[in-house]
């Protein structure tokens, strides 16, 4: 088989979150998720207890180790020469050590594919904050793969998911699920579009409840944190789940349309503390599978990476999407997404 063009890109970088890998690792990481933010101890303990419940592992480094050898695969079998590197925004392996090991492999220009399908300060820009902090004195060129919250790549699985989930139980009512933030970072999500965020995963939600045949969906939301003096999206998962009880509910199907794979905020907020809601409630509940390592996901970053390649040659480029939303942009704008509390240089 021949190479396939992916000029000017010679390397792909799966950039993350990041997550603890044993018990000691908890209270390290979470310091490091919440650096600057002024978080009492208090809190970070709290947290750090969802984590003891398994172990104190999260499961998302294993998933990008997963994730990883995938797209390796994907890329042998379909003549694409092109190393995937690993890093994390909070832990090992971090970004930093990620882009020493692309220069020192001669690497000049890498895309990068962010594990979050959505525009927001936190699902991106805080991202290529990160990003150009890590890069700097290294100076590779970066090339960032589309925001994919409606490529057909991660629709798909969410939608055959979902349509199994309802084969068993054909009357439930299907409640998306995405990680909560602040309403003023939702507000300016998306730059001039403004409210991106909510406006993004109520298509994806449409897409996957017309997809798979739901008679009644809704969005709610899971994994607050921060001041309680603060608005967040809402509603709350677990308050959610009580109000459809009031209704007459008796079954749902969770869709966890805000993650990539089942990590920390699926296995904890979901699979442990809203499932508890539910037993409580004497609700029927089904949680159905995130992406993962899904061929359809997997081959998604393959044609964004041929997609991006094309664009940074100036050659014509045909975008995948579904739904009503145009593709998001390569670039993003200036004022997408800001840092509202100190703005920081981010790369491209």
């Amino acid at each position: 088989m021949s190479a396939v063009n992916t000029d000017p890109i010679d390397a792909l970088l799966l950039v993350s979150f990041g997550g603890p890998e044993q018990p000691d690792d908890v209270i390290p990481f979470l310091e490091n998720v919440t650096a600057g933010r002024g978080v009492p101890r208090t809190r970070l303990e709290q947290v750090a207890a969802h984590y003891q419940v398994f172990g104190g592992r999260s499961p998302i480094n294993d998933q990008n180790r997963e994730l990883l050898a995938a797209i390796q695969k994907d890329f042998v079998d379909h003549g694409i020469d092109v190393p995937v590197y690993w890093g994390n925004r909070n832990w090992d392996p971090y970004l930093r050590d990620a882009f020493r090991h692309m220069a020192d492999d001669g690497v000049r220009r890498a895309a990068y594919f962010i594990t979050s399908a959505y525009s927001s300060y936190s699902g991106c820009r805080q991202y290529r904050e990160n990003l150009s902090e890590a890069n700097a004195g290294i100076d590779l060129e970066l090339s960032r793969l589309r925001l994919y919250f409606n490529h057909p790549g991660f629709v798909t699985p969410f939608v055959e998911a979902t349509a199994e989930a309802l084969a068993v139980e054909p009357e439930s009512h299907v409640v998306f699920v995405t990680h909560s933030i602040p309403s003023d970072m939702n507000a300016v999500s998306g730059g001039p579009e403004q409210y991106a965020y909510q406006r993004q995963h109520e298509e994806v939600a449409r897409l996957v409840a017309e997809g798979a045949g739901a008679s009644a969906w809704t969005l709610a939301y899971c994994s607050r944190s921060g001041s309680p003096h603060q608005p967040w999206l809402e509603p709350d998962i677990n308050d959610h789940l009580r109000e459809l009880s009031l209704e007459g509910v008796p079954s749902v199907v969770v869709v966890p349309i805000g993650f990539v794979s089942d990590h920390m905020e699926v296995v904890f907020d979901l699979d442990t503390e809203a499932a508890e809601t539910a037993a409580e409630l004497g609700m029927a509940y089904q949680r159905v599978a995130t992406p993962g390592t899904h061929p359809a996901f997997v081959a998604m970053i393959r044609e964004l990476v041929l997609e991006r390649a094309a664009a940074d040659r100036g050659d014509a480029v045909q975008r995948s999407v579904v739904g009503v939303c145009a593709p998001n942009p390569d670039r993003c704008a200036e004022d997408c997404c800001p840092n509202l509390r100190l703005p920081l240089p981010a790369v491209p």
